[in-house]
């Protein structure tokens, strides 16, 4: 059902004024208390709430928002199933999971987000709704509005392929995910060369994480034990509690896993990883930095450049939240700025054993 005194206000998801948000969630209560919540705020304001997948399809057809709500565990069509064309029908509108499936279940937080999902919410019992969801669902909310406060910065001319390579390194975070999924489908399974990501997620993620990261790249995955040597062909994972390291062998290459503390205050950060391949392989590895909040991976994109390594970096229009690749862009150490496909594209050409 739609909420009647706002669903026909008119206001666009691009108007001046408080984001609109649009919730969609089959409970009557969940959509009566996310909506006073939403409009306790004062930057956000309830466009519409819907009960069922369809009806909110028809609305956006009409009308714009800055941030749909969605639920999983639905009667019709599920939340998951009709992520893709929530999306799509939105037109640059973030989703935010709020489900209480994503509270134990690594593999709906992890599909979600590679569906293109910007961010989820464990929804609490309905008796639960406490004065602390407020605090959390708007600081997610703002989250997400403020994700493109960065000027753009544009790569000029044409964009080469990176000379050849000898290992790609990843970091990721709000948003990586579906950037991620993006640029490993571009990257052709014949592709030999080994693939390092760090992604910000939780430990009890990572294992879920990485089969679906075999199954998007179309080669084995797995998450980095410590002292694991890297092999042609293969994706590995930092673990959601050390941070992924490089380090040379006689032979070539292994993982070292390490717990100090990152200048970014992340656990993994990008930065150490970034840091030890550019000791290790200098000119010879590539790095990527995908959405993400923040500027986890800007110091590390130093070290790559300065021996010799290309740094690409996802785009704005593009990133769920262009903190970290906007914060490499605008330091100046950003090889190329491109979508992720396009990243993945750029990969598979240079790569020395594509």
């Amino acid at each position: 059902m739609a909420h009647p005194s706002l669903a026909e206000t008119g206001f666009g998801g691009t108007t001046a004024g408080p984001a609109q948000v649009l919730i969609v969630d089959d409970s009557v209560v969940a959509r009566s208390v996310l909506g006073r919540m939403v409009e306790g705020t004062r930057r956000f304001r309830v466009a519409a709430a819907y009960s069922d997948v369809r009806a909110a399809l028809d609305y956006l057809k009409t009308h714009s928002v800055d941030i749909i709500l969605l639920d999983i565990e639905m009667p019709g069509i599920d939340g998951l199933t009709a992520l893709p064309d929530m999306i799509e029908a939105g037109r640059g509108a973030k989703v935010l999971i709020v489900s209480s499936s994503a509270e134990q279940g690594a593999a709906v937080t992890v599909q979600a987000l590679a569906l293109g999902a910007a961010d989820t919410l464990v929804k609490p019992g309905i008796g639960a709704f406490g004065g602390r969801f407020a605090e959390v669902l708007e600081e997610r909310l703002s989250r997400l509005i403020e994700a493109h406060a960065h000027p753009e910065v544009h790569h000029h001319g044409p964009v080469a392929a990176p000379h050849d390579f000898d290992l790609v390194a990843i970091g990721a975070s709000t948003g990586g995910i579906h950037a991620l999924s993006q640029l490993l489908r571009a990257i052709p399974a014949r592709f030999q060369v080994p693939i390092l990501v760090t992604q910000h997620l939780p430990s009890s993620f990572m294992t879920y994480f990485a089969t679906q990261l075999a199954v998007l790249g179309g080669r084995p995955c797995e998450v980095a034990t410590d002292r694991m040597r890297i092999r042609p062909g293969r994706i590995i994972v930092a673990p959601g509690d050390a941070h992924l390291r490089v380090v040379r062998m006689s032979d070539g290459a292994a993982i070292r896993l390490t717990h100090e503390k990152a200048s970014s205050g992340c656990m993994p950060s990008v930065d150490p990883m970034f840091e030890s391949v550019a000791e290790v392989f200098g000119n010879r590895a590539l790095g990527v930095v995908l959405s993400g909040m923040g500027r986890d991976g800007c110091e590390g994109a130093k070290d790559l450049i300065e021996g010799g390594a290309r740094v690409l970096v996802q785009d704005k229009a593009s990133s769920v939240v262009w903190g970290m690749p906007g914060a490499v862009a605008n330091a100046g150490r950003a090889s190329a700025v491109l979508p992720p496909d396009e990243i993945g594209r750029l990969i598979a050409r240079g790569g020395g054993g594509a």
